[in-house]
């Protein structure tokens, strides 16, 4: 076909040799709340709910944090892409280490203070909320070796290294398996802690990961460069560049979980057997955004490293490949909950009443795969020009001024039910996508345009 030119598949090639170990890192990452959900369903529908709605809260500080922190990656990107000195590029990243474990320490100290707030003010059983309290407190713990792991992790990307990701993530993706086996039933000898040893099964995994990528600075020679001494070399980026770029990285994040989130605890006022299914299709459904995720990761280092160099066209190229990416990916991704629904519910319930309910939220997850792949790659095109504040104010109104009004009005003031809540995400997504897509085509040929001029 002409329209796959050489310089086509040379893109692609390229973009996906990054997106393809961060999806199985991503994928990783998200499997160790795949595995607390299975397990969590294996005690039955009570410790089910109380670890779905654990989950989700603390996803809302876990997407925060993660945003805030994934400024690392553009600003790397940047920073190689300009062929600044390795003892610069070392000096940000410990900047980034130190700001980091202060990230965590304060994430782990309001998911204790706000989680039982929350829990008390939704439609749950005492029994479902004691649970899901003590389930978050030893949840918490996790919070101080996540930030470490983002911080390591996006440094790793900015500067193309993904392979140390990959195999710190399955490493810690497998003691999250073995630990929770262990702890949550009580295998070879270990207590048997019921969901709490979920939370302290995600705890030690990600101290593990954290520590396997450490390691691996210091030994990858890509990676050991930027441990060295700063040489007296000073490094203008820092701290207060995260915040500049990460707070509305983070803002973005946090009004899309958010809106997934919220819709969550919206789902309780349907009961139980709701919520719980509403946690294993949006827990599949998020296992399968991480293919459209990791590409959008993949494009924002291809364009980072591009607009640092000033190559602002190629920029704008690499940013459009992403972004076919990303939709040919929805693609599969909503074909194959449309065919398998049910295989898919099977491997986390075997209660009838659930799994039929989570059945026909995996069918609505499907029509919104196009929309969410596109405004994932898109966001991640435009962190590439570190292009975020006016990304942010497009999340934030699309989500929250369009697609929750319009969820609540189907649902509640028209009555259609659990349903009509996927259509107002679906609403959401779509306008989100258009947005980003056209805020990403206007920026990079006006930024294009700019260097032209500058260039002649």
């Amino acid at each position: 076909m002409n329209w796959i030119t050489p310089k086509l598949r040379t893109e692609v090639a390229a973009n996906l040799r990054l997106a393809l170990p961060l999806i199985a890192a991503q994928a990783a990452a998200v499997g160790m709340g795949t595995i607390d959900t299975i397990y969590a369903g294996q005690l039955g529908p009570d410790a089910l709910t109380a670890v779905a709605v654990g989950v989700n809260i603390n996803t809302l500080f876990l997407i925060f944090f993660m945003g805030l922190l994934m400024a690392c990656s553009p600003i790397v990107a940047h920073m190689l892409g300009g062929q600044r000195a390795a003892v610069e590029i070392g000096t940000f990243m410990r900047r980034a280490r130190r700001f980091s474990v202060a990230m965590g320490v304060l994430w782990m100290v309001l998911l204790n203070l706000v989680a039982p707030l929350v829990l008390k003010h939704l439609n749950l059983s005492s029994e479902t909320v004691t649970h899901a309290v003590s389930f978050e407190r030893w949840l918490s713990a996790s919070a101080i070796g996540t930030s470490i792991w983002f911080c390591l992790r996006f440094s790793a990307e900015g500067v193309g290294q993904v392979r140390p990701i990959v195999i710190a993530s399955v490493g810690g993706l497998a003691a999250n398996a073995l630990l929770g086996w262990l702890f949550v039933f009580g295998h070879l000898g270990m207590p048997a802690l019921g969901i709490r040893g979920c939370g302290l099964a995600t705890t030690l995994s990600m101290l593990l990961m954290s520590g396997l990528l450490a390691v691996q600075y210091r030994y990858v020679p890509q990676l050991k460069a930027y441990l060295g001494p700063s040489d007296g070399i000073p490094a203008p980026e820092g701290v207060r560049d995260i915040l500049r770029l990460g707070l509305p990285i983070a803002l973005i994040l946090l009004a899309e979980g958010g809106l997934f989130v919220f819709t969550a605890m919206l789902m309780a006022r349907f009961g139980g057997t709701v919520v719980a299914a509403y946690q294993v299709a949006i827990n599949f459904a998020s296992l399968a955004f991480m293919i459209p995720l990791g590409v959008a990761m993949a494009t924002t280092v291809r364009v980072g490293l591009a607009a640092g160099a000033g190559a602002h066209a190629e920029a704008r190229y690499r940013g459009f490949v992403g972004m076919r990416l990303g939709l040919v990916n929805a693609a599969s991704n909503a074909a194959f909950m449309a065919i398998f629904p049910l295989t898919i519910v099977g491997f986390y319930t075997q209660d009838a009443q659930i799994a039929a309910q989570a059945a026909g939220f995996l069918l609505l997850a499907a029509g919104f795969q196009f929309f969410d792949g596109l405004q994932a790659t898109a966001s991640g095109a435009l962190r590439g020009i570190k292009d975020t504040r006016m990304p942010m104010l497009i999340t934030l109104v699309s989500y929250w001024l369009i697609g929750m009004p319009v969820a609540l009005w189907l649902a509640f003031y028209l009555a259609h039910g659990p349903a009509a809540l996927w259509w107002g995400l679906t609403a959401g997504l779509g306008v989100a996508a258009v947005g980003l897509s056209l805020r990403f085509n206007r920026k990079s040929y006006k930024t294009m345009r700019i260097g032209s001029k500058q260039a002649a």
